[in-house]
């Protein structure tokens, strides 16, 4: 991994409930199911066996990947940022566009951002020509759907 994977503490909560609820609840539970599915006999046509084989698979793959994202992660709080005049990460940013159309984004790790919620990941484009931007400064950005212009309108962050 080139790239630190910024975290904010809520979203590496977040990766470690998830860790600790498949590791715990979900996997055990299949393992269970499996062998009582083995011991029915042939397993070439037992659903159960299948199903749960495969589950497992999907499931170890998803903890090794939890793994190494809460391995690499580097957890920083918001609410500690020392400039608070600047976009920096756990920003929550106001931005228009040339239209005057607004949007309020919160800046946050790859592995919690959520664009319905306005929660866009730290390496975005968008927000990578944001970094470092001050209230009332011009960026521009060259998304998919073509290049625009925003201003950033307002910047705030959580309270300690």
């Amino acid at each position: 991994m080139d790239r630190p994977n910024y975290i904010t503490p809520a979203g590496y909560t977040a990766l470690r409930q998830e860790y600790e609820a498949l590791f715990a609840v979900e996997r055990p539970k299949l393992v269970d199911t499996i062998a009582w599915a083995a011991g029915n006999g042939d397993r070439s046509e037992n659903g159960d066996y299948i199903y749960g084989r495969k589950r497992l698979r999907e499931i170890d793959r998803r903890l090794g990947w939890l793994s190494k994202r809460m391995k690499a992660a580097k957890v920083i709080d918001p609410a500690r940022q020392e400039d608070r005049s600047k976009v920096w990460f756990g920003a929550t940013v106001t931005i228009a566009d040339e239209d005057d159309n607004e949007r309020v984004l919160t800046l946050v790790g790859d592995d919690e951002a959520d664009a319905g919620q306005g929660r866009v990941g730290w390496n975005a484009p968008l927000v990578r020509a944001l970094r470092g931007a001050g209230v009332g400064d011009l960026r521009r950005v060259v998304l998919p759907a073509g290049e625009r212009e925003y201003e950033v309108i307002a910047i705030t962050y959580p309270d300690a």
